[in-house]
Formats: C-alpha cells, structure tokens, sequence
C-alpha cells in the first residue's frame, strides 16, 4: 500500500486515472446516461491538472487503484476502481486528507447513495442541497462538512 501526491504530472498518470475514474463513475454512477458519462470523461484531465492536491492509493508500484483531489480544504474528486471498493481505501484517502489538508467538505451527486451514506459514515453531514449540479444538469448536489 502507498498513498502519495502528485509531483510530476504526466500523461501516463493521467491515462490511468481517467481509467480509474470511468470505471468508478460507471460502476456508482448509474443516473448518468453512457452518453453523459462520454461527455464527462473529457473534461477530466483538466480537472486533474487543476487541482492543487492530486493524491494516488496503490496497492502495487505504478499501479494506482484510487485517487482523490483536494483544494482549500474541500475534496474535488474522490473514486476508486470497483475491484478495489470495500477494502478501506475511501478512508483511508479521507484520513490522509484531512490530517495533511484539513479536509472538512464535500460535495456528492445525492443519487450516489452509497457515496452519501459513505461520507455520512465518515463523520460528514449535508449542510447544504441544491436541485441541479455546478454544470446546471438535473442532478441534485449535497453539500456536506465534517462534524
């Protein structure tokens, strides 16, 4: 196991994130239609670029199986490929992230239930819920702070 940041931001990391991440959203996302999820998809390497902290779980060397982005105390992105789901790897990232990064919000899709009831687990609570997501789409957003 080895958790780590981000330094050197390459196309290969990149590839392997973006698989990490259609294979997640595919597998947890299933209000997105296959056409959405497409669409998605290419804005995801900017978003990789963007964040300030890019943090990668492997399980091997050079074979990440999860990664979660933050910034300014709020976690951007947080998937795990769906072999690797249920094996503790969500928290301990969380764990990370708040010690590091005074990780204290989220914001999650309210149709993940199991992303919601996760980050409920997780000691967060929904302070905050709007009808449609940042890109004005008809998906309802739970805005939520570690209690």
């Amino acid at each position: 196991m080895n958790i780590y940041e981000v330094q050197d931001r390459d196309s290969r990391v990149y590839a392997a994130l973006l698989d990490i991440w259609e294979r997640s959203v595919r597998a947890t996302h299933l209000f997105l239609s296959d056409a959405e999820v497409k669409n998605i998809k290419t804005y995801v390497p900017q978003a990789l670029e963007a964040v300030k902290h890019l943090v990668i779980y492997e399980i091997n060397p050079n074979e990440p199986v999860a990664f979660m982005g933050i910034e300014n105390g709020r976690l951007e992105m947080l998937f795990i490929a769906p072999e690797a789901r249920g094996s503790g790897i969500g928290k301990q990232l969380l764990h990370y992230g708040i010690q590091r990064h005074a990780l204290c919000e989220v914001t999650v899709n309210e149709q993940n239930i199991q992303a919601v009831g996760f980050y409920k687990h997780m000691g967060f609570e929904t302070y905050k819920r709007t009808d449609f997501d940042e890109e004005g789409n008809p998906y309802p957003l739970l805005y939520m702070k570690l209690t």
